[in-house]
């Protein structure tokens, strides 16, 4: 119980960094004009995704600091290419669960607001809402993120799980983390 919340307060300050970093230009309620209702549509979805499957719950964490950790928090991970060569199909991404999360909350927030709310700014609501309904910790996420169009397996360098504390603060230092 105490590893798993640590793990989630690590995780929890893992995702403020990252969102800090690709803050520019983003605030706390983009959304609040064009689409009002976008998080309360987005954390509907999550909380009953998560009733059913809340072993989801780390992988959509995880999802975004794929996404964030190789182009920036610009949704690039969420891409498809027809010769599979996009970053979800690099194999650090093949275990990479939950795009049905993002693909109902993107259909849900189009019934309402068609063409207005990121991929981008979905995944990291999808991450926050994901903790909250774990009864993990909560945090404003600002949104605002324009969604990429470029995704690239080559580009994909994440952490390998088994580099020492040393090697991670290069590559996140690296990163400008």
């Amino acid at each position: 119980m105490v590893a798993s919340k640590r793990l989630v307060v690590s995780c929890f300050l893992l995702v403020l960094l990252l969102a800090e970093a690709n803050a520019q230009g983003l605030k706390v309620g983009f959304y609040s004009k064009t689409c009002p209702h976008a998080e309360g549509i987005v954390r509907k979805v999550v909380f009953a995704a998560m009733k059913k499957a809340p072993t989801l719950g780390a992988p959509l964490l995880r999802m975004f600091f794929h996404d964030c950790f190789v182009r920036g928090c610009d949704g690039s991970v969420l891409l498809d290419s027809s010769n599979n060569q996009a970053e979800k199909n690099a194999v650090p991404n093949l275990s990479l669960r939950g795009f049905g999360i993002i693909d109902d909350s993107k259909a849900a927030l189009e019934k309402v607001c068609p063409g207005i709310v990121s991929c981008s700014d979905i995944l990291a609501l999808i991450a926050r809402d994901a903790m909250v309904a774990l009864e993990g910790p909560s945090w404003e996420v600002e949104t605002g993120r324009r969604d990429g169009r470029v995704s690239n397996i080559n580009e994909v360098n994440l952490p390998s799980p088994f580099d020492n504390i040393a090697k991670l603060i290069i590559d996140f230092r690296t990163k400008g983390l």
